[in-house]
């Protein structure tokens, strides 16, 4: 692309106004929701699980379901498990985010700072681990050990939804994918597909679809140059302009040389 001269505008980029990042907002909201459901499937015993049940039944247990990151995509998964019934913690480096956490769900959501000690404590007897942690344009930090990975009990299931920024569990070594999404390490499963929205095509596109449209049409009816310029939101997702990386983050991960997006326009 560089080469080329093009012009790349990555929507996974964009950032509005708000800070957040609202073309990438319907797919982390996706992959949040269905982390939860494909985790209640792999803890099913055929399926190579503990044979849980993430919301119990009476007189027994419900199933443990730890979130990493109070994002959109953790968000949602919490959402999704609440309704399931299950036990949840949820676990931010943001205290605000806590807070909002608990204003919502009281009591209902355990919710702690996200650490070394209170990772490694909420994951050991948790049924259910999901990675929510999303930093745009770099690659996710590696928040579980393998050693934390290792306590967990065998048949547990761990669900990574930022598996394709690197992940942040350390014994992911390889992406899975939709037709042989598993792999086993120390008895616990991880499921590992880097796209889960492409389970669900159809309502992934249809809400891509949705937020997507309106910037392509101010692309193609204005140009990309003057719709960055009436439209701050489309100008931060210029990753490549005139041979140049003009993406900050993607620039510093792959170690090449960043220019201004500014100083091209």
């Amino acid at each position: 692309m560089l080469q080329a001269g093009m012009t790349a505008i990555g929507y996974e980029t964009m950032v509005s106004k708000k800070g957040d990042l609202p073309l990438l907002t319907p797919m982390s909201v996706i992959a949040g929701r269905l982390s939860v459901q494909i985790g209640a499937q792999f803890l099913e015993k055929p399926y190579g699980g503990k044979g849980v049940l993430l919301s119990g039944v009476p007189g027994v247990a419900n199933g443990k379901v730890v979130i990493i990151g109070g994002g959109v995509a953790g968000r949602n998964a919490l959402q999704i498990a609440l309704g399931l019934g299950a036990h949840c913690t949820l676990l931010d480096v943001r205290p605000e985010i806590l807070t909002e956490i608990e204003n919502l769900y009281g009591n209902a959501v355990i919710t702690l700072l996200s650490n070394e000690w209170n990772i490694a404590h909420s994951i050991k007897d948790a049924d259910v681990v999901i990675g929510a942690v999303l930093i745009p344009g770099r690659k996710a930090p590696t928040l579980v050990t393998e050693e934390m990975v290792k306590s967990m009990q065998p048949g547990s299931v761990i669900v990574d939804i930022a598996v394709d920024q690197g992940g942040i569990f350390e014994t992911e070594d390889r992406t899975t994918t939709h037709d042989d999404p598993v792999y086993e390490r120390y008895g616990v499963l991880h499921y590992a597909v880097p796209n889960m929205p492409g389970a669900v095509p159809r309502t992934a596109t249809i809400a891509l679809t949705n937020v997507t449209l309106p910037y392509a049409v101010e692309i193609a009816n204005q140009g990309a140059q003057q719709a960055a310029a009436n439209n701050p939101t489309i100008l931060t997702g210029f990753n490549v302009h005139r041979g140049k990386l003009t993406n900050k983050d993607v620039a510093e991960s792959i170690g090449a040389v960043y220019t201004p997006i500014e100083t091209l326009l």
